[in-house]
């Protein structure tokens, strides 16, 4: 059997300003039509406003604090057993833990109409990173639906 993953992440390189991993897959997720030059732009302006906010914190640690924040620990999975489907909870892989953080960031600031991407992106990094805002929301009630279902965890098998 061959690689469980692409080759994206061996030939993942680190971004010019940071020199982090995650800032650059970051970067790559945000991307939209190939256009990395203006998702680099919309990260990077994004920073340059929580140093802003925040002086006294270094912009890279908040955006990684603020995804190790929404990072899910849990979720539930669909099992289908004896014709019914169960909702079984399941522990999350630290890869799946980081994309679906990312994913969950993303779709929370492009969710929010009418303002730039920027802002909004600084926004919703900031509320993760005070562990509040749409992305944590998300991450608490995927973790609530875990909870809720454990009665059914002996069918994770």
């Amino acid at each position: 059997m061959g690689k469980r993953f692409t080759a994206s992440q061996d030939q993942l390189k680190p971004d010019a300003i940071y020199g982090s991993l995650l800032a650059s897959k970051f970067v790559n997720c945000l991307m939209l039509d190939g256009k990395k030059s203006v998702a680099q732009r919309i990260f990077y302006d994004a920073l340059s406003e929580i140093k802003r906010r925040y002086p006294d914190e270094e912009a890279i640690e908040v955006f990684t604090r603020a995804l190790e924040n929404v990072r899910p620990s849990i979720e539930v999975r669909s099992k289908r057993v004896g014709g019914a489907t169960y909702q079984v909870p399941t522990p999350v892989s630290s890869k799946r833990q980081q994309t679906l953080a990312i994913r969950w960031i993303l779709a929370a600031c492009r969710g929010k109409k009418g303002r730039q991407i920027h802002l909004s992106l600084a926004d919703e990094l900031l509320n993760a990173f005070r562990r509040e805002g749409t992305a944590m929301t998300t991450r608490d009630n995927v973790h609530r639906m875990a909870d809720a279902n454990k009665a059914f965890a002996h069918f994770a098998w």
